[in-house]
């Protein structure tokens, strides 16, 4: 392949690659999805389009001078090096990825909220409470604690879970609903107290019920927040959700280790 074949080459792969990412952030922001794993897609495609559309004044000027054209490479060996953590980090999710429910009986249900936007139970909002009653019916002595606060929500999120639950049949006796939190670390530190005043040991086994993707930063985080007989239960992401969600986490990840929340 000859030198301005390649660069066509290149020019069309980036092209095709923004307008997959741009259409696929756009469209989960028009449903109402507004997170950095649907915004940076949306930013990712719109620089791979106009690279694409200005292919030939770009390259020219890099060729005008050998530190930009360095730099240029430099810049595009860190986002192959940044890809190869998420990969790894994707990777790691999915081999975590299960909805098998653990042998040991708990005392507890923790229930995760999503922060998903509107007054009824999202996709993902709605996987997570389908395991947790599953959860629930395997162990009908065990309480079940819905964790959400409002956010941008006109309810909060653990009203909306607690109306999913009872809606389909849970008992409102068992149901505790922490209605405060805005984040994985306060789910975690608010529900304590409400399950120490249920009666539920400090040291009791807990189940805690997220989505698969969330599975290793939530169980991370219980145990720095007094859980320490937790096990973690992950529920399927959407596949329209998914890799955008687990790219969020990637981010989430990060942020949560560098404010010590694990």
């Amino acid at each position: 392949m000859n030198f301005l074949a390649m660069h066509n080459v290149k020019r069309a792969v980036a092209g095709v690659l923004g307008l997959v990412l741009l259409s696929d952030g756009l469209v989960l922001l028009a449903t109402g999805y507004f997170n950095l794993g649907v915004v940076l897609p949306v930013v990712m495609g719109l620089a791979l389009c106009g690279l694409a559309l200005w292919w030939v004044p770009m390259k020219r000027w890099l060729g005008a001078a050998p530190r930009r054209a360095a730099l240029w490479r430099w810049f595009w060996y860190g986002v192959l090096l940044w890809l190869a953590t998420v990969a790894v980090f994707w990777a790691v999710l999915a081999s975590r990825a299960s909805t098998d429910l653990p042998a040991t009986a708990p005392a507890a249900i923790v229930v995760l909220g999503s922060g998903s936007p509107g007054v009824t139970a999202s996709p993902t909002l709605v996987a997570r409470l389908d395991l947790a009653l599953r959860d629930a019916a395997r162990y009908p002595d065990a309480l079940v604690v819905v964790s959400g606060g409002i956010s941008f929500r006109a309810q909060s999120e653990g009203e909306v879970m607690a109306a999913y639950l009872q809606e389909r049949g849970l008992s409102a006796r068992r149901i505790v609903k922490e209605e405060l939190s805005t984040s994985t670390q306060e789910n975690l530190a608010f529900s304590r107290p409400l399950l120490a005043a249920a009666g539920v040991s400090a040291d009791a086994p807990i189940h805690l019920v997220t989505s698969d993707f969330h599975t290793l930063r939530a169980g991370l985080i219980a145990r720095r927040a007094g859980y320490p007989a937790v096990t973690t239960l992950g529920a399927e992401t959407p596949l329209y959700l998914r890799y955008n969600i687990w790219l969020r986490e990637y981010f989430a990840f990060v942020s949560s280790w560098v404010l010590r929340e694990y």
